[in-house]
């Protein structure tokens, strides 16, 4: 029986395919599977390639992995692009009546002519991805009846012609593959053991379900790629939940709106990319300055300007950290996987309501969009914390910025008798009232910053895998990490002796973790999908390390053995620096 399995389906654009991998993930997961996805696709709304890749195992899968078992190509440019990916032995399934390939050098080549049973045995050209379904369906032994009703679920909003004619079609693909695979071309994982028990999230999901644990009720937003499906949960559930959802002009008036009712007592939200953060950096100011919470989702994408809009990139690191005029403190949390898009959507919340800053959230598209299979989160055990309320006393006049050891005031609800305030963007005292005195200047710039570091006191710090006493230490942030840990494994195993360290937040930093870390290594790795090397900067700056870069910025996220063969450089020719990936 096999362990784990990748497949690939590659096509074009308005194909039908990421609706094809969707269900497949889906069926996979029910059947008790864990799983993780990588889709691509252009910006344009139609035309151009597209790819969607699943990956099963019945552990935790931590990657998209390094290449691919199985690959379904629907055209030729399809199989071109994508064949260095079919590993040896892997398994390719082409659409013969689209093309032959000239080659199979790396596996085992099968034709099944999935244009011609869309159109003659289903008659529903369309339903060609269908088809493509049932066969992948075939491939992994899963129960038919399961796929059919996840189809159902999927697509039956449709008229009851077109649901039929796509059981047809499932049907048919997987009849075909039965048929004209051999048995030694099957890919038998057999049911895991907690079929039923996973929730299959994509990240954006992940932080629009724990925005709602949280308490979340106003989602201000412009649509943006990779960001926009935070918008598109939050407006079919958070109304659900008393809450709304407005589609602003512009980003920074979603950012403005979010500021505004955060103001006004409600838990508030945005989401965005590199090009709408950029535009919302003045109002990240001013929600530092008057100490207003605020959530705000940043999804990477690839820049500068419109850049690549549908691909992967961790390149707004110094722009989350540094991007304001004079020096606003603001917290940024870095999930890792899915699961952790959900927990730390929920943390975000509570230190914004704690702190009375923004928080923003660092994803990218790659985790964005990935699905995963997580554990259904049991809203009970969610820990939701609410604001600190001044204790209104006629007699004493309310100070909305009061000095205090943590630097937290009370903050009151406007309307409230006794507790009229200014919020405002001007440098102000204790009262709200502007001011350019320069002890009142210290005394405010220092209330603010002590917020922070208050904060760091709460914050988990980081994550240590591997080694115990690591020769070769990584240090990385957000998504790269499951790659980092298959490739920290494979190292071990081969007696490397590798480690790493992963914070939970980039701003304040995990201080001590980071120093006690660097000091046990002899060499520190640290990789990043952008050019510069972001965190290896800031590293440099704040710890006084020369960590190697390992930098990848093509579009696409690290794979494990993009990792492990740095690694494995670093063993053999110790610091040398490896700028590409």
């Amino acid at each position: 029986m096999t362990k784990g399995l990748t497949m690939r389906i590659a096509g074009e654009s308005g194909e039908g395919i990421i609706v094809a991998g969707d269900i497949l993930t889906m069926a996979s997961a029910r059947f008790g599977l864990h799983v993780q996805t990588y889709r691509t696709y252009p910006s344009e709304m139609r035309g151009g390639p597209s790819t969607f890749q699943l990956r099963v195992d019945h552990e935790p899968v931590l990657s998209q992995g390094d290449f691919v078992d199985v690959l379904l190509a629907f055209n030729a440019h399809a199989y071109t692009e994508n064949k260095r990916d079919l590993r040896e032995g892997g398994l390719l399934i082409y659409d013969s009546d689209e093309f032959s390939p000239a080659d199979s050098e790396r596996g085992v080549a099968v034709g099944l002519p999935l244009t011609k049973i869309a159109q003659k045995e289903v008659a529903f050209p369309q339903g060609k991805n269908i088809v493509a379904l049932g066969a992948l369906a075939a491939i992994l032994s899963l129960p038919r009846e399961m796929v059919a009703e996840v189809v159902a679920e999927k697509l039956g909003k449709k008229s009851e012609a077109v649901a039929q004619r796509n059981a047809v079609a499932l049907q048919a693909g997987f009849g075909h593959a039965q048929e004209n695979l051999a048995e030694r071309e099957y890919f038998r994982l057999g049911q895991g053991a907690d079929a039923g028990e996973f929730l299959v999230m994509s990240g954006n999901q992940a932080v629009a379900l724990g925005a709602i644990a949280a308490g979340c009720r106003l989602f201000a937003g412009y649509p943006i790629t990779p960001a926009s499906e935070i918008m598109e949960y939050l407006a079919a559930n958070l109304p659900k939940f008393g809450g709304d959802v407005v589609q602003t002009e512009d980003e920074m008036s979603a950012l403005a709106a979010a500021i505004g009712a955060a103001y006004a007592g409600v838990k508030a939200m945005t989401a965005t990319s590199g090009p709408g953060l950029s535009l919302m950096t003045e109002l990240l100011d001013l929600s530092s300055m008057a100490e207003v919470p605020v959530v705000i989702v940043d999804a990477q994408r690839a820049g500068p300007s419109t850049g690549m809009s549908t691909k992967t990139e961790q390149s707004d690191l110094n722009h989350m950290l540094y991007g304001a005029h004079g020096e606003a403190p603001r917290i940024i949390l870095a999930p890792t996987d899915v699961q952790e898009c959900f927990n730390l959507t929920v943390r975000a919340f509570n230190l914004a309501e704690t702190y009375q800053m923004p928080v923003i959230i660092a994803t990218d598209q790659s985790l964005a969009q990935r699905t995963e299979a997580i554990r259904r989160p049991r809203m009970d055990d969610v820990r939701v914390v609410q604001r600190v309320r001044p204790e209104l006393n006629q007699e004493v006049t309310y100070r909305r910025y009061a000095l205090t050891a943590s630097g937290v005031s009370p903050r009151s609800i406007p309307g409230e008798r006794q507790s009229t305030y200014v919020a405002t963007g001007l440098e102000h005292d204790e009262y709200g009232h502007p001011s350019t005195n320069p002890d009142v200047r210290k005394a405010m710039m220092d209330k603010r910053f002590r917020k922070l570091e208050e904060s760091a006191k709460e914050l988990s710090g980081a994550r240590r895998f591997g080694a115990q006493r690591p020769a070769i230490g990584i240090i990385g942030w957000g998504s790269t990490e499951g790659a980092v840990r298959e490739a920290v494994a494979r190292a071990n195993a081969e007696g490397l002796k590798a480690g790493a360290l992963y914070p939970e937040t980039l701003s304040p930093l995990p201080d001590e973790e980071i120093r006690s870390f660097v000091r046990e290594v002899k060499h520190l790795i640290v990789p990043e999908v952008n050019y510069t090397g972001q965190l290896a900067g800031v590293l440099r700056a704040r710890y006084g390390v020369q960590p190697i870069q390992v930098n990848k910025y093509t579009g696409a996220p690290f794979t494990p053995m993009e990792i492990l063969a740095r690694i494995r450089e670093v063993a053999v020719d110790g610091n040398r620096n490896s700028h590409q990936a």
